[in-house]
This record gives C-alpha cells, structure tokens and sequence, in this order.
C-alpha cells in the first residue's frame, strides 16, 4: 500500500481537453489536478462519456492536453518530440486498450517481447521475461499462439501482459478485465494488486464496482469533472 511519502510517479497538473472550438467546443475533461503516487492502484469510475478514456489517454500521453501539464516520474511530457515521448511511453509506461491492439503477425510471446527487444532489451532475455509473465497470467501455453487463434479473453490478458512486461512504473489499464470471465478478472486483478504492492503506481478505469475494490483509492468522473473521490484503503 502506498504511503504519504510516496513518490508521485503520475502528476496531473490543471489538465483540460477540449474538442473543436467556438460552437462546436467540446470539453471531453475540465482541467484537473491528480496525483498516482508509487504502490498506489487508483480507480477512476463514471458514465460513459464522463471523461474516464480521456483522462488515460491525457496520463499515457496517447493525447495531449489542451491546458495544464502531465508529469510522469517528475518529468512533463509537453515539449517532447514524438521520439521522446514514445521513449518514455514505451520504457516507464504499459497501457493496456480496450482493443488489445496486438500484432496479428507476431506470436503472444512476441507482442509482449516486441516493446523490450525496442529498448534494447537483448531477444533472449525479452523472451523470457513474456514467458514469464504469460505464466504469471495463467496462459503460458499462449506463447507462440497467434492472435487470431486467440479468444478475446486470451487476447486481453496478453494485452496485459505486454503493459506489464519489465519495470513499468505506471500501468494505465481502460477496463481491463472487459472480455474476462469474473474469475479470471480477479486473478487479472490480483495480479495488478501485486504490481501495486512491489511499487509501482496503477490507473485503471472500470464500470464495475467490485473490480474498483481492489483499488486503494476511486475517482468518479462526470460530465469530465471529478465528482467525487473516496479512498478504500
């Protein structure tokens, strides 16, 4: 569980999105301030439309914001070149989609090795390290499966995989244990928890309250505003 002193490994300074402008303006998230500090598993819950991708997007710098500034381990992401920026995506930060968004080419080992080998991770050890993971998520016989002989659940959790594979510090997860069976969704869980407790810090967004209980702290969004907060650990 994360302490007071805790470092923050995501800062949210002011951060606001806007779409389109003058009539047509559309703010998908009224500028906000949030903090995810080290071994902290935050939730962030909402109706559809309340802002809660957004906010992902914004923190995983997959967007950029209109105003305010996004800070991962003590680093802003504005003014960095797109190289930069997907450096420090690929290395500090593992997101996992709602749409997996895996290689249909590669094997699961492969689409979990692929970010590592691209940090100069040597083959062998990127392979190992998904083997590894792929067993911690109780589907190592998924290894040289490809996607399309993958269920959606088998996918999802490969998914995970891939966002967990390496020191990430920050895990950004959009709902997911989405395509999960309820057990596999709190094995998926639990194993996020561990993450959390080994130190590094977790957002992840979820219509279900169960799965928020396992969080140490839950954001409601609405209308792209924090509506309220409550801490559950």
């Amino acid at each position: 569980m994360t302490g007071s002193n805790a470092q923050a490994v995501l800062r949210l300074e002011g951060v606001g999105r806007v779409h389109g402008r003058g009539a047509a303006e559309v703010h998908a998230l009224h500028p906000i301030d949030l903090e995810v500090r080290a071994g902290e598993f935050l939730a962030v819950m909402g109706p559809s439309g309340s802002g809660k991708s957004t906010l992902l997007a914004l923190a995983g710098g997959l967007d950029r914001p209109s105003s305010g500034r996004v800070l991962v381990e003590g680093a802003p992401l504005a003014g960095l070149s797109r190289a930069k920026l997907a450096d420090v995506r690929r290395r500090s930060v593992g997101y996992v989609f709602q749409s997996y968004n895996l290689i249909p080419s590669l094997t699961a080992a492969e689409n979990i090795a692929l970010p590592r080998e691209l940090e100069g991770v040597p083959a062998r050890t990127a392979r190992a390290e998904a083997l590894e993971v792929l067993a911690e998520l109780g589907v190592a016989e998924l290894a040289d499966r490809f996607p399309e002989d993958m269920s959606g659940g088998q996918q999802q959790r490969v998914a995970i995989g891939r966002a967990l594979s390496g020191d990430r510090r920050l895990v950004l997860a959009d709902e997911p244990t989405g395509a999960l069976d309820s057990a596999t969704g709190e094995a998926v869980l639990e194993v996020l928890r561990t993450r959390c407790d080994a130190g590094a810090a977790v957002m992840m967004v979820t219509h279900d309250a169960g799965h928020a209980a396992w969080a140490d702290r839950v954001v409601f969004l609405r209308d792209g505003r924090v509506a309220e907060e409550a801490v559950r650990r």
